[in-house]
């Protein structure tokens, strides 16, 4: 079996869900025998600080994209020139300013895209599918979220091979997107779903959501919780004498850290919890800096700015000695969301997590053991860390949960049973 994963390549400058779950997953699925072809779009692939791209070359380079939908010059320039954009040294500019713009300014292009070979980007998707036609000639094609769906049709027609498609938080970026682009944008995913073989939620709450704004019956949705690369973490030693609240994910207002620290200021005047620190890392881009730097002067006003630490690498070896440290973690997304690696990966290292009553953590939540919904979040951080016993039962029982059924081998083993399921169907 042949597959090609299509992935959005990454800069790797903010802790990025999807990145590292393809990345993982393309990995896992070549070693257990599955022929994999990893094509990034628009910028090179970095996960984790190093560059995972192996001489495949980029598609949709994002300074080709941004000119072709910008100056309608550069939809037919011939293909010397679009070489120059997407040359390795361009691409690392623009990767620095991965993360820096918002969606709520790309209606228009976003709907380019997701129209395919009928948007200003029609050149770009000839030369994707040609390219896959000439030199890979796959038996499936996996992209890795529906804002990529207008691929579907031509890669259908032309190649004549089953498409498979991810679902993992498109909402945040379509829900930002301004009218009159929003529906249009979602309509022409609706459109497009007849050209997908089959999706993959992430979670069994996301599969549900999606099915509603896409209009997809249950059938057509199967869901495959992410697995993570379980080798190297450890075990957290769960110190209470110097409890560490965490925080690991993009850094912003958004993803809730305003949140935490609001809870971390209150909590250090609890009697038993003077001695509490925070510790937050996950990257932090354009105006996201200016959030960091936000509680960095709230905290000093309050007085506890030297026991609250800012980590700028979040990659994977400074994450799992980063884990290690922490007595419990939260990152309080109030709107929720359709997976959350994170607390996977805090349970990994023995780490229970408190999350709010949203999106996908009470079902990851109940499926580990490993941590508590909130209603209140300072509230239940009080209780929590004023209760060593509950808190090494939850770390315990969510280690063990995640390290059972969590894997990115279990995660691969299902996505194969998937593909073989598809390829075998009339």
């Amino acid at each position: 079996m042949k597959v090609v994963h299509i992935i959005p390549g990454s800069g790797g400058t903010f802790y990025c869900q999807n990145c590292m779950r393809d990345m993982a997953m393309i990995q896992s699925l070549r070693k257990q025998g599955c022929d994999v072809v990893m094509v990034p779009m628009y910028l090179p692939m970095f996960t984790d600080g190093n560059d995972a791209q192996e001489g495949m070359p980029v598609f949709f380079g994002g300074i080709n994209v941004w000119l072709q939908q910008a100056l309608p010059f550069f939809r037919h320039t011939p293909r010397w020139l679009d070489r120059l954009f997407d040359s390795g040294w361009m691409l690392r500019r623009a990767a620095r300013m991965e993360g820096t713009t918002s969606a709520g300014d790309l209606g228009p292009m976003t709907l380019s895209m997701l129209e395919g070979a009928d948007g200003n980007q029609r050149k770009e998707v000839e030369r994707l599918v040609s390219w896959l036609q000439e030199h890979e000639r796959p038996d499936l094609v996996h992209i890795s979220n529906a804002l990529l769906i207008g691929l579907a049709p031509e890669i259908r027609s032309t190649l004549n091979v089953p498409v498979v498609c991810t679902l993992q938080d498109e909402d945040w970026w379509l829900d930002e997107i301004r009218p009159p682009h929003d529906d249009a944008c979602w309509e022409a995913i609706r459109e497009r779903t007849q050209y997908v073989d089959r999706f993959v939620a992430v979670s069994h709450w996301f599969a549900e959501e999606m099915e509603g704004r896409l209009g997809l019956s249950p059938d057509q949705v199967d869901v495959v919780h992410v697995g993570i690369d379980l080798d190297g973490y450890g075990t957290a030693s769960l110190d209470l004498d110097t409890p560490v609240l965490g925080y690991l994910s993009r850094m912003n207002d958004e993803l809730g850290l305003p949140r935490l620290v609001d809870a971390f200021i209150e909590l250090k005047q609890v009697p038993g919890l003077e001695r509490l620190k925070l510790r937050a890392t996950g990257g932090a881009v354009g105006e996201d800096l200016m959030c960091v730097e936000r509680q960095r002067r709230r905290l000093e006003q309050a007085g506890w700015a030297d026991d609250v630490e800012f980590l700028e690498d979040f990659g994977r070896e400074h994450r799992l000695r980063f884990l290690e440290t922490l007595s419990v973690m939260c990152v309080p997304v109030e709107k929720g969301e359709a997976f959350g690696t994170y607390i996977i990966e805090a349970m990994a290292s023995g780490v229970p997590v408190v999350q709010p009553d949203a999106g996908a953590f009470p079902e990851l939540i109940e499926a580990t053991g490993g941590g508590v919904i909130y209603h209140d979040l300072r509230q239940t951080l009080q209780e929590l860390l004023l209760d060593p016993e509950r808190l090494r039962t939850l770390g315990a029982r969510g280690r063990r949960a995640v390290h059972e059924s969590f894997g990115i081998d279990t995660m691969s083993q299902n996505l194969i049973e998937l593909y073989n399921r598809v390829l075998e169907a009339p």
